[in-house]
């Protein structure tokens, strides 16, 4: 069976799939045509129905939820991994409602989390994550910044205001849903079964073989340049027992993230559907 694949080129997703898509073990007759794109391009295809199966937004998952079920593997859910709040200096909360705010895409989770901590913040300015610095630098107003902008934003002379996903922790007491995998529901529930379990064989391959002392290749060219530390903190900070499989814990996180944007967008239509494909996980 041949299907497309899609995730972001940051570290923690090549690191997941390289040994799957690479075939270094028996993918059981899967082929794979793969698309790295950044997350909100990953998130617009979600919602056009392109792929397959792709890494998300959970903050999509509202829009997306009808065409898709979320997978138990492959997904980035943890504790102090969320997204910042950035300044070039001081400020207040009022300020923070009136300032223009760079945030990484609009249906992210860091759109969620940020709109969950600043209901009144109306002046949003959408960009890919790594326009955001440089926004915020040039003194356009105050960004939302993730993935590996966490490791390097103090070395700008920039500021954390808040964390946004400590704020999330606080508020939910669970874990920070940023992405995860999902499948079309059209995919036979047995084929999405055994997708999970490559996927989760996938990671396993990663740490038996000390991915994480030597990087493969197939990481290190899609790491936009970034030093092969930042790299290992990236993995280090993403890839996680939620990453093998979500468990308990981890499908109530992103339920939570679906009753809160319930609440945030009381006059969306987002339907009862499972968001699980109860009979795999």
């Amino acid at each position: 069976m041949k299907l497309t694949l899609g995730f972001s080129p940051c570290p923690n997703d090549t690191f997941i799939f390289e040994a799957l898509i690479n075939q270094k073990f028996d993918v059981e007759g899967f082929e794979f045509d793969v698309h790295l794109e950044d997350v909100q391009t990953l998130n617009q295809w979600a919602m056009e129905g392109k792929l397959d199966v792709t890494k998300v937004s959970y903050g999509v998952l509202p829009f997306i939820n009808k065409d898709y079920y979320v997978m138990s593997s492959g997904g980035a859910i943890g504790n102090g991994c969320g997204p910042l709040l950035i300044s070039k200096g001081n400020v207040t909360d009022e300020e923070i409602n009136n300032s223009a705010i760079a945030i990484p895409g609009e249906n992210t989770t860091a759109h969620l989390l940020f709109s969950l901590a600043y209901p009144n913040a109306k002046n949003k300015v959408f960009k890919v994550f790594n326009e955001i610095e440089p926004f915020v630098l040039e003194g356009n107003g105050l960004g939302v910044i993730i993935h590996e902008n966490r490791f390097t934003y103090e070395e700008k002379g920039l500021h954390k205001v808040v964390d946004l996903g400590d704020y999330w922790e606080q508020k939910t007491g669970s874990p920070i849903p940023l992405g995860g995998i999902v499948g079309k529901r059209t995919l036979p529930l047995p084929v999405l079964k055994k997708l999970d379990s490559l996927i989760r064989h996938s990671i396993e391959y990663a740490y038996v073989n000390k991915y994480k002392d030597e990087l493969p290749d197939y990481v290190k060219e899609h790491a936009q340049e970034m030093s092969e530390e930042v790299m290992l903190q990236h993995i280090s900070l993403y890839v996680n027992s939620f990453s093998f499989k979500l468990g308990k814990t981890g499908r109530d996180a992103v339920r939570n993230l679906m009753k809160v944007y319930k609440e945030l967008h009381p006059e969306s239509n987002i339907g009862d559907l499972e968001i699980f494909a109860t009979k795999v996980y």
